[in-house]
């Protein structure tokens, strides 16, 4: 083997070109491109025509509402204009003083239709409505340039492809002969997987692949870790990523239809405390957490499953703010969710709910009364948590000083410390690190594992991968075709991005240790499933034309708009 023995060296550093060319281009697609907005109705004040951008629009004087109207009388958020997704309007009051009033017949509660020609009165002001019809549509659809045309996703598929055959290369080279056979066929499914996936959308005629890529280069990522850690369990692996990949997809196809993805608030929210009562009725506690619970030879963690009902039921609910009760009751919901999760001692998955919480109301209401009231509340909690929670309260305590006590409490971190350092800027080569024989090594200081096999710039790039999904999100949410869409993605990223800033710092003695899994990339089957969920909700915001198949093509929102 001497004569290989140039193999891994180089391969370390095709890897990082390989990574970074991956990240780049995926920048590049997602935040650079050309992005042409769907354009569904216009609304004409005087000389001046604005177009329709989305199906939920806030009028009125302030420059954040969707369309903003400097006109007298009109107050800062004065109504909402909103479409579904049969292509019907329909205008409500949101508690303004000059009153909403539709061809002079002053609209209810429950709003009032719009249609092509109506004049909309707000104040003493006169607007009109201006629907756009079938052909119309169709010729806007046609300006817009679809996505893919510049940056092609199969040539950076195909370079992810080249970077997990590297990897593998090097787990070739440090793995033991009977963990080879495993490690080098789940590695063979996951390219399958990826490719079987990126024809399909080529196949339903969908060429945007960004959201996908990123989520298989952190997988791969996953992989690698497991085949370090625990090599047997690469086949259980490889299962749970191809079950995790079918559920995004059957999650995106649910979400096509707008009418029914709300319909399902009641359900979805149940669902959610369901299995939180049986985690608190039937869990196992682990590390002071009462979070798994086991079935025959399985376990599972619901707090996972429950993240995706709580985005899902959180962007239903916040859908219709104009309606005060609504915020009131996703308010209480979370507040159940939260108290289920501090209760069975998971405060780490319970900081990450709070944080979402406060995300996706404050995205529509912009209360910041609400907010102050809800992170003042979460204080005394976490007060009163520390108090009565010895884990707790010794995390806190030895938070910044574990090198005062690397033999007791802060035995993980210093040494995740040292392996980090230990990695350099290329790492040690995958599996030929010591930090995996840490305790939750794999999982909770999963970073520092691959700071210390892969190397700095690749667990950088694993970081860039995140913060990519979440300016996406962002970027996304300002231009989205709905606010369920909008909100739903914000949420599910802002869930990852406090996921993966909790397991990072926390490792490294930057906040206190919360044993918070890296999203894709920490090992264990209930995070992987929910982490592909929560992508389908970001895949659901995606607008550009061609960008997405969790959203209904321009063609058949045509024929649905015709037939109102």
């Amino acid at each position: 083997m001497d004569e290989l023995s140039w193999i891994v060296p180089t391969s370390r550093v095709v890897m990082i070109v390989l990574s970074l060319a991956v990240m780049i281009r995926c920048l590049r697609s997602m935040l650079r491109e050309r992005y042409d907005p769907e354009v569904w109705a216009y609304l004409r004040s005087g000389k001046q025509t604005l177009p329709i951008t989305h199906w939920e629009n806030l009028l009125g004087r302030s420059r954040s509402a969707d369309l903003s109207l400097d006109l007298p009388g009109v107050r800062r958020t004065h109504a909402v204009l909103r479409r579904n997704d049969k292509g019907v309007w329909k205008i409500f009051d949101v508690f303004s003083r000059g009153g909403v009033l539709v061809n002079g017949t002053v609209i209810g509660k429950d709003g009032l239709r719009v249609t092509d020609g109506d004049v909309i009165s707000l104040a003493s002001n006169r607007l009109r409505f201006l629907d756009t019809d079938p052909a119309k549509r169709k010729r806007l659809e046609d300006a817009r340039s679809p996505v893919g045309r510049r940056i092609s996703p199969a040539l950076t598929l195909l370079e992810l492809t080249t970077f997990q055959l590297f990897l593998l290369v090097q787990h070739a080279f440090s793995a033991g002969e009977a963990d080879l056979p495993p490690i080098a066929l789940s590695f063979g499914l996951l390219i399958l997987l990826e490719w079987s996936c990126y024809n399909a959308m080529r196949v339903i005629g969908r060429s945007g692949f960004e959201v996908e890529t990123l989520a298989f280069y952190l997988s791969s990522l996953g992989f690698s870790v497991t085949a370090s850690a625990a090599p047997q369990e690469m086949y259980k692996l490889a299962l749970m990523t191809t079950i995790a990949v079918l559920l995004f997809l059957c999650i995106g196809g649910w979400l096509r239809n707008l009418r029914r993805s709300v319909g399902f608030l009641i359900p979805v929210a149940l669902a959610a405390l369901g299995l939180l009562a049986v985690n608190i009725l039937f869990g196992r506690e682990l590390n002071g957490a009462k979070n798994w619970v086991s079935l025959g030879a399985f376990s599972f963690q619901p707090s996972e499953l429950v993240k995706v009902c709580y985005v899902y039921a959180g962007a239903a609910t916040l859908d219709k703010l104009y309606r005060r009760g609504n915020l009131f009751a996703f308010i209480a919901f979370s507040a159940l969710c939260v108290g289920a999760l501090a209760l069975i001692g998971d405060f780490g998955t319970a900081l990450i709910f709070f944080v979402t919480f406060l995300v996706i109301s404050f995205m529509r209401s912009g209360s910041i009364a609400t907010i102050f009231l809800a992170v003042a509340g979460a204080g005394m909690a976490s007060f009163l948590a520390v108090s009565i929670k010895p884990h707790i309260a010794q995390r806190f305590a030895v938070w910044g000083h574990v090198w005062e006590d690397r033999y007791g409490a802060g035995y993980q971190q210093t040494r995740a410390l040292s392996a980090a350092a230990g990695g350099g800027l290329l790492g040690k080569g995958a599996g030929s690190g010591w930090l995996k024989g840490v305790f939750a090594a794999d999982t909770d200081m999963v970073f520092a594992m691959i700071c210390e096999e892969l190397g700095l710039i690749i667990a950088l790039c694993m970081m860039l991968a995140v913060l990519t999904l979440a300016f996406f999100a962002v970027r996304s949410a300002r231009r989205g075709r709905s606010a369920y869409y909008a909100i739903a993605s914000c949420a599910a990223m802002s869930m990852l991005l406090c996921q993966m800033a909790l397991n990072v710092f926390g490792s490294l003695d930057l906040l206190p240790f919360t044993g918070v899994t890296f999203p894709f990339v920490s090992r264990g089957g209930s995070s992987l499933l929910s982490c592909w969920m929560l992508m389908a909700f970001i895949k659901s915001a995606d607008n550009r034309k061609d960008g997405s198949f969790a959203v209904r093509s321009g063609e058949h929102l045509r024929t649905e708009g015709g037939s109102k």
